[in-house]
């Protein structure tokens, strides 16, 4: 009987990823997470739920690697016993907070690959993949980008994440206008956030006034006690994403 639910999710090590992750397990969802460390926490969870869970340290910034070893993985699941498969891409990673004329070409590069490109060829291993499992007609399949609010809008000194982004977003449109073409395609969505109490936040308020113009706007957020707490977050777009809306738009908001 399909009734079972997998769920493959990159950067499940921290932050949003990992409070996404752990969701995710209590809802007892079998887990293949997908970041640069594993996480002894997520383990004793999926223990104790009595949950599948795999992780694979592996570097991003080499995506089509990882992309090969997905879709050969996904290729020996029993997707008879599935209701649903999901990919979550959520690694992304900050570069130097500095304009573009500074950046150190190799980091920018590395950030690029694994905040985009790495997206763009785990989707296509795992639409492939999918698509060609027997079962497809009764599995449903999507794909979930974590994407930003600054993929919608300019920040000076971040020019390199701010692409990710946008590129992520457009990406996903044009996914979802090929997987609308097909008879049991895929529900796609681009969706940002919010503004999340991360790591990544913290980085963004170390940075130096002279290099980020909008230093003081992240200070002020933290102040004002206007970030969400990362668990919040993951239950808003984990319902989102199991919601009868999840599709109908390939780009979203989860703040509406």
């Amino acid at each position: 009987m399909n009734n079972k639910h997998l769920s493959i999710i990159t950067g499940a090590s921290r932050g949003l990823g990992l409070a996404l992750a752990q969701a995710l397990i209590e809802q007892g969802h079998s887990l293949l997470c997908i970041s640069r460390n594993t996480s002894n926490d997520l383990q004793e969870l999926a223990k104790r739920h009595g949950s599948k869970l795999e992780q694979w340290t592996l570097d991003l910034s080499q995506p089509g690697e990882v992309a090969v070893r997905l879709q050969a993985w996904l290729g020996t699941q029993d997707a008879g016993q599935l209701a649903s498969a999901t990919l979550i891409n959520n690694a992304a990673a900050l570069p130097r907070i500095a304009p573009l004329s500074e950046a150190d070409p190799d980091e920018l590069a590395r950030v690029l690959r694994s905040g985009l490109e790495a997206p763009m060829l785990l989707s296509a291993a795992f639409l492939r993949a999918t698509q060609a499992w027997p079962t497809t007609a009764s599995v449903e399949r999507k794909v979930l980008n974590i994407s930003s609010g600054l993929g919608r809008r300019a920040m000076a000194s971040q020019a390199g994440y701010c692409a990710i982004k946008a590129g992520m977003d457009h990406f996903t449109r044009c996914v979802a206008l090929e997987e609308a073409l097909k008879s049991h395609g895929a529900k796609v969505c681009s969706i940002a956030p919010g503004v999340i109490d991360t790591d990544m936040q913290v980085t963004l308020r170390a940075g130096a006034q002279q290099q980020f113009p909008d230093l003081a706007v992240f200070q002020g957020m933290k102040d004002k006690g206007q970030l969400s707490a990362p668990a919040d977050t993951a239950r808003a777009l984990l319902a989102y994403l199991a919601g009868p809306d999840f599709g109908k738009e390939p780009i979203a908001d989860i703040r509406g």
